[in-house]
């Protein structure tokens, strides 16, 4: 589960020449990362379904619904290694809630701890960045709810270091993404550790979410920690390479992100998303990406 919260910048890390082919392999799958201050467009999709829902009054660009996106959380943004455009869970279903409301969604990257101010800059429409909904983020934004996730460990295949809580990682080396609400996690993890006696946690906190995984490739951590989807996609990607550590903890919904108070954007969104649901498009993308236990009912 993401967060954005204002925290210092991390460069990406270089791969380890030894792990050079597991590493290219997993940057083909998940696609190139975007990165820095500049947002940047990556294409707009064509709607394809039938207008349903009248389109918001106050678009940025007529007919273009701007989504602002820190495209580098696969399964559910990413730029494609071969098309060079977004793609993803979130992609597809922001694409198919334009579609409702007649007008092509494009997808600007952004970088996630910075994301929520840009859209308050009104550099975007709307946010969709696996973003959850806490009561923090309720109070300088609107949401519409889209997804469930929860937060889950990485680690290396056989669990050789036995890890199955955040608890399990006092005086470990630890990666996870800048931002994000695990990285608010360790630091209460750490806290505890350190309470109890115990060596802290060291955290690697780097700003996209492959450049963690990477980490963990690379024995330079042993453990990152992310959104259950994310952990399950890597896990995945690279068959008895990883395993998850312990269980999945503190599930909570993520939300498309509208200005504060921005009625007109809200409602077409909130329609949109609704006939989405109901004819059936949103259990397809569910199913293509494989996220059926996070849908929404």
């Amino acid at each position: 589960m993401r967060s954005p919260i204002s925290q210092r910048k991390y460069a990406f890390r270089p791969f380890i020449t030894s792990m050079f082919v597991l590493l290219a392999l997993l940057l083909a799958a998940c696609g190139s990362t975007g990165g820095g201050n500049t947002t940047t467009g990556s294409g707009g999709t064509t709607p394809t379904s039938k207008p349903s829902v009248a389109a918001p009054t106050d678009l940025l660009t007529p007919g273009t619904l701007t989504v602002g996106s820190d495209t580098t959380y696969p399964p559910q943004e990413y730029i494609d290694n071969t098309t060079k455009q977004a793609t993803g869970f979130d992609v597809d279903l922001i694409k198919a809630v334009a579609a409702r409301m007649g007008l092509t969604a494009t997808i600007q990257t952004a970088q996630f701890n910075s994301i929520i101010t840009s859209l308050q800059a009104k550099r975007f429409d709307i946010v969709i960045s696996a973003v959850t909904i806490n009561s923090d983020r309720q109070k300088v934004v609107d949401f519409v709810p889209y997804f469930n996730a929860g937060e889950s460990l990485l680690v290396q295949n056989g669990n050789p270091e036995h890890i199955s809580s955040v608890s399990d990682l006092c005086g470990k080396n630890v990666g996870v993404q800048n931002g994000t609400v695990e990285q608010s996690d360790l630091q209460t993890a750490d806290a505890a550790c350190k309470k109890a006696g115990k060596p802290g946690i060291n955290m690697t906190v780097l700003q996209d979410q492959t450049a963690v995984v990477q980490l963990l490739a690379t024995n330079r951590v042993v453990a990152t920690y992310q959104d259950s989807p994310v952990t399950d996609y890597y896990n995945k990607l690279n068959p008895g390479r990883f395993q998850v550590g312990g269980s999945v903890v503190n599930a909570a919904p993520e939300g498309i992100v509208i200005r504060k108070g921005d009625t007109s954007m809200f409602n077409a969104v909130q329609a949109a998303f609704n006939a989405v649901k109901a004819d059936g498009t949103y259990t397809q993308i569910i199913n293509k990406w494989g996220l059926v236990t996070g849908a929404i009912s």
